[in-house]
């Protein structure tokens, strides 16, 4: 039996970005229950040289929508990279969310040998469409959601495996 494209992007995307959603609500109720902003939890990183919380979202977000949009010839749409509150990050993973559901089944499967180009100031990557979902958006994707969890729990967010898996 095999696996569609869309099955193994699709609900992957849309379980960790509602467990991304639920860490930050962990994380405003922490900040409350210790009398802080939780919004100063946006700028955190953990090294010096790593980019923010804010980002990191921002860069899950952008990794699943614009891999839907790539893999079913769509659009993905546009997001600013503006966040600077736990509920503006918290609309964009709805937006996304959003992004994800409204992608037919239909449209992502019999993509595995569809042409991806990626394209950077120093080159481009080309990749076909199973490639590209198993050996660059899904690492990518976790990475981020992963950076995000450590980041929160490094400020002290009781949070542990069982946040970052979610219910199956």
């Amino acid at each position: 039996m095999s696996i569609s494209m869309h099955k193994a992007s699709a609900p992957v995307f849309l379980r960790m970005l509602g467990n991304l959603d639920a860490l930050l609500d962990k994380a405003e109720k922490y900040a409350k229950e210790r009398n802080f902003d939780p919004n100063l939890l946006i700028t955190s990183r953990l090294a010096p040289d790593m980019r923010p919380l804010s980002a990191q979202i921002q860069f899950a977000s952008d990794t699943s929508k614009f891999a839907m949009a790539r893999l079913s010839g769509g659009s993905a749409p546009p997001m600013a990279d503006t966040e600077t509150t736990i509920a503006e990050l918290r609309e964009r993973i709805k937006k996304t969310v959003d992004y994800i559901k409204s992608v037919p089944a239909s449209a992502v499967d019999g993509s595995e040998e569809r042409e991806v180009v990626l394209k950077f100031p120093n080159g481009e990557m080309k990749f076909t469409g199973l490639a590209y979902l198993t050996g660059f958006v899904l690492p990518n994707f976790l990475f981020h959601v992963t950076t995000a969890y450590a980041i929160l729990r490094h400020n002290g967010v009781p949070l542990g495996k069982g946040d970052f898996l979610g219910n199956a």
